[in-house]
């Protein structure tokens, strides 16, 4: 493990919010492939004034898609399958220059109203 040799750190140290959920959709079209997503996910990372450091999108046969977004503030996920309605999101920011915990919950809002989705399990970790 390792060992924090400043200890000052841990008392200005605000642990990020990281949310991890599963949505089910009946917007079918929506959970099918990327490219709306994709746009969505890049007024996010606009909006909220976030650093994208890279992207993976990637489209399965006969439907669905996998989206990974690296921040400098961590990550966001999504992971659909489409012939279950089903939605798999991560959302992660820490709050080393600013406190993000708002942002995760309003990026997850927005996802949810993205997709017309109804919150199935929604864990938040604080850390």
């Amino acid at each position: 493990m390792p060992v924090i040799k400043d200890l000052t750190l841990l008392e200005t140290y605000t642990p990020g919010l990281h949310l991890i959920a599963t949505l089910h959709s009946d917007k079918t079209p929506l959970l099918v492939e990327y490219t709306a997503f994709k746009t969505l996910a890049d007024d996010l990372t606009s909006t909220f004034g976030l650093q994208k450091l890279g992207e993976v999108y990637h489209d399965f046969e006969p439907g669905g898609f996998t989206g990974i977004i690296c921040l400098s503030e961590s990550h966001l996920s999504v992971h659909t399958w489409p012939e279950f309605g089903k939605i798999n999101l991560d959302i992660y920011l820490s709050n080393f220059q600013r406190v993000n915990n708002g942002t995760v919950r309003a990026i997850f809002d927005r996802i949810i109203a993205y997709f017309e989705a109804e919150v199935v399990s929604e864990h938040q970790i604080v850390r």
